[in-house]
Order: C-alpha cells, then structure tokens, then sequence
C-alpha cells in the first residue's frame, strides 16, 4: 500500500508539473503564510498580474494568502512533488531540505542595514546555494528582503538579561535556536499561523519579525512591549518547482521572469515603506510601548551575541562565514 502511495504521488506530481494543453491556461498557484496586506500579500497580488498581463492570459495564477493551502511545515513538501507552483518562505526554512547554508543569515546583526543585505543577496555566494538547492528539485527566482526584526514581549527586552526564562517563538533553524539560549531564552519552533493565539494564551512570552507581520497578524495586541533592536533579518526566497518551470514554453519563462524582476523590485521597496510605517500604526495604538535601542544598549546586545558567530563556525566553516561577512560588510567587532 505504502509503495502505491508513492508511485500514485509520482505520477501526480509529474502530471502537476507538465504545462496546459495549448487552449487552456497554465495554472500556477502560489502560497504563502502572511495576510494579503503584508509586503509579501502585495507583491504576491501584483506578480499575478503581472503574469497574467505579459502573457496575455496564458498563464493564470492563483493566490493562497494566510497558509490556506497548506501550513509552514507542508509548503516546501508541496513544492517538491508539484502540488504548488510557486512560494515565498523565509530562508531559514531551508534546513530541512539539507540546505543549512541557508541558516548562515540568521546570524545576529549580519546584515541590519537594507543596503547591505541586497548587497549580500546579489552577490555571486548565492549563486553557489541556489545550485544546492536546484539539487532538491526547487529553483530560486528572487529573493525578496522583508527588511530587520524587532523583539515583542509582555516585558521590557532593554538589556540581554531580559531574555533570561522568557519562551521565545523562533521559526526554526540552529542559528535562531543559538541566539535564543546565548539570551536566556527557552526557543520555542511554532508555525507562523499558530503564533497569535500562542502569544495571546501564554504558550510563548515573545518572539521577532519585522514590523509589518507584527501588525497585519495584530501581534501587537497581545505583546506589550517591542524592541526596535533589528538584530536579525527576513529574506524570502521567491522559489518554484524546477521541473514545473523548466518545462514552460520559453516564451511564457521569459515574460514569467520579467514579473519575478518587477515584483521583487516592487517587494523591497514596499517592505521597507510597510515596515516603517507599521512602527508608527503600533505605536499610535497605545496597545505596545516601543522602545528604540540605545548606543549602548545595542552594544551590549552584540557583545551577547558574537559568541553565536564563533559558535556558528564549527557548523559551516571558518572561511564560510568570512565570505558572509565579506557579501554582507559585516565587521566582527574587536574584543
């Protein structure tokens, strides 16, 4: 029964995979876990329209927002056997697939500046994982940088001992489980979709993303305290099936790849707007009082945290991490 199973998911997923006949639409469907009015939701809409727009209808494309379709853990499954077309996950959910390069950009205070990290994201290292990752049957198109993470939390997050016993949501991934307990904190895996009502019963004290997700999935109503600290980064990759996207007519792949240019350029842009202004909508609020590191205090965050980028050196190799720094400008600071 069990090899019925997989010949049947085969033979689906190499059905899923072939282009429409040449009357009928070729259908795409893309999923991803945030709300439609997130960067992502936006960018994901207009990559739709752009699609349909320069392919003159012949390509059609569906949108599965607020992980409709499938959940955090199922997505990259989907993917590899053809059952979705297209999503946009944060890098860190990489691991799994046996990429844990990947898991390299959470390294803390990498890339905080917006200019750097499309500076890292460019650079010809990249090139060097997406090979790693076309070897599990999935292509990067883009990547779209969703800007630096703050810190929510029912208490003060000022100084790193604030962490101490706290149970932190983190996505997932070695490098955000060693940032959490270098902190104190007691890291906690959930799905995106179970972070809310986690936050709101108590089953996590806080966790980090970048200002725009805190407010389109209202986090920020059951997190009383936020830390402008931008000591991590989300950067997703605009992903696809290979074997879906190889096998387009040439012509559908070239004006397919003039909307992934478009949508990523509008992506980065959008984010940063989104980002900043989410800041503003919470602090107006009054539900969560924002704090802004000090020079010192940030100081002190990093000072906390570097041993994660020793640490981090056994797992992908000393001149790894040097390259990293060397795409990124990253400077360790002196002891």
């Amino acid at each position: 029964m069990k090899r019925l199973a997989v010949a049947l998911a085969a033979v689906l997923a190499v059905a899923l995979c072939r282009p429409a006949l040449a009357d009928e639409p070729i259908i795409i469907k893309f999923s991803h876990v945030v709300a439609p009015d997130a960067p992502k939701g936006k960018a994901a809409v207009l990559f739709k329209e752009l699609a349909e727009k320069y392919t003159n209808g012949r390509v059609k494309v569906e949108i599965y927002p607020n992980s409709s379709l499938y959940k955090d853990k199922e997505e990259l499954e989907a993917l590899q056997l053809g059952s979705v077309q297209l999503l946009a996950p944060s890098i860190s959910k990489f691991g799994p697939l046996g990429v844990k390069e990947f898991d390299i950009f959470d390294l803390p205070f990498l890339a905080s500046d917006d200019a750097r990290a499309h500076q890292m994201m460019l650079s010809p290292m990249m090139g060097e994982l997406n090979q790693k990752l076309a070897a599990k049957g999935v292509s990067a198109l883009s990547y779209w940088d969703n800007g630096a993470t703050v810190f929510t939390a029912n208490t003060p997050l000022i100084w790193p001992d604030d962490f101490r016993g706290l149970k932190l949501r983190i996505q997932g991934g070695k490098v955000q489980d060693a940032v959490a307990r270098e902190l104190g904190a007691l890291p906690q895996i959930l799905a995106f979709s179970q972070v809310y009502q986690s936050l709101q019963t108590g089953v996590v004290d806080g966790e980090d993303n970048v200002p725009s997700n805190i407010l389109t999935q209202k986090f920020y109503e059951v997190q009383k305290h936020l830390t402008v600290s931008f000591h991590g980064r989300i950067t997703y990759a605009f992903i696809t099936n290979k074997t879906f996207w190889n096998s387009l007519p040439e012509d559908v792949r070239k004006e397919l790849d003039r909307a992934v240019k478009e949508s990523t350029e509008f992506f980065n842009a959008t984010a940063a707007k989104d980002n900043a202004d989410a800041l503003e909508k919470i602090k107006a609020s009054g539900k969560t009082e924002i704090h802004v590191l000090t020079e010192a205090e940030r100081k002190a965050w990093i000072a906390k945290l570097m041993p994660v980028h020793a640490e981090m050196q056994a797992r992908f190799g000393k001149d790894f991490i040097e390259r990293v720094y060397k795409a990124s400008g990253f400077m360790p600071p002196q002891s």
